[in-house]
């Protein structure tokens, strides 16, 4: 069975741009820019991710010049529906996103770099991949070194990846510091990069999916929240409520969700 292809173009939710597209259509971007061995940025945006950008109108400017911005979330799929009329059937989950494009990769011989996270999980997630698709080729990874990025470094860990022969770079940084590398890294490396969040360690094993019946009712965060409370209970204790008062202000048009301009400006330093 050949999934549907959807993509109806961007639209403005809380002021950041996301994309009305599903799998299929997010999958064929990253690809074809893989083939073309051209930049492509992508991320894939729950409602932390959306809240980074209401609460920084700077970095708010960054997430609106990323060329693929998808629903990660259901409450983030729900806003494009009832904002935008965008009929999504589901939201364009960052993690099974990921392996659709390695899926793919294998399919078409496309190199593919993991970068982030630590070496034991890069390790595992490796083994992890390699044993799933075994005509992967993962051409290096690299794991986060935890601090701000030094003179000279993006130039060259840019070089690494491109001297690896990869065609896709997976980034996996947490939100929002791997959007703020994808988005300085972009005009230095000429091929598709994805920030993937959590997908590093759900897919190493590391992370434990919620049931299926807690993510259709957009309940993955109360799972989360359970797993790590003490790490995650300001970013959905907080900015869940704080992102249902803004849409319902932006429905409403009580709130004119002004997007920002995008910039082709990078963060001064980032995390490297």
């Amino acid at each position: 069975m050949v999934d549907a292809l959807i993509d109806k173009g961007k639209s403005n939710v809380l002021g950041v741009y996301v994309d009305a597209v599903d799998y299929a259509a997010a999958t064929d971007k990253v690809i074809e820019a893989a083939r073309d061995r051209r930049p492509l940025a992508l991320t894939a945006l729950a409602v932390h991710g959306v809240m980074t950008g209401v609460q920084d109108r700077a970095h708010e400017a960054r997430l609106n010049s990323f060329d693929v911005v998808t629903p990660d979330g259901q409450p983030v799929r729900w806003a494009l529906n009832l904002l935008h009329k965008a009929q999504l059937p589901d939201r364009t989950y960052g993690p099974t996103l990921t392996m659709k494009v390695v899926e793919r990769c294998a399919d078409e011989d496309l190199p593919i770099y993991l970068y982030g996270s630590t070496q034991p999980v890069l390790d595992r997630l490796t083994a992890a991949l390699t044993a799933r698709f075994p005509k992967l080729t993962i051409a290096g990874s690299e794991p986060s070194k935890f601090r701000p990025n030094e003179p000279g470094e993006p130039e060259a860990i840019a070089r690494r990846i491109t001297d690896s022969g990869a065609r896709v770079v997976l980034v996996g940084l947490g939100c929002p510091r791997q959007e703020i590398f994808v988005h300085a890294m972009r005009p230095l490396v000429s091929l598709p990069m994805m920030a993937v969040g959590a997908a590093f360690d759900y897919h190493a094993g590391d992370l434990r999916k919620p049931p299926p019946w807690m993510q259709q009712r957009g309940l993955e965060w109360l799972w989360r929240l359970g797993l790590e409370p003490k790490r995650l209970w300001r970013r959905y204790l907080i900015l869940n409520p704080a992102y249902l008062a803004r849409l319902t202000a932006q429905a409403t048009r009580l709130w004119p969700a002004r997007p920002a301009e995008p910039t082709t400006t990078p963060a001064d330093t980032f995390a490297v």
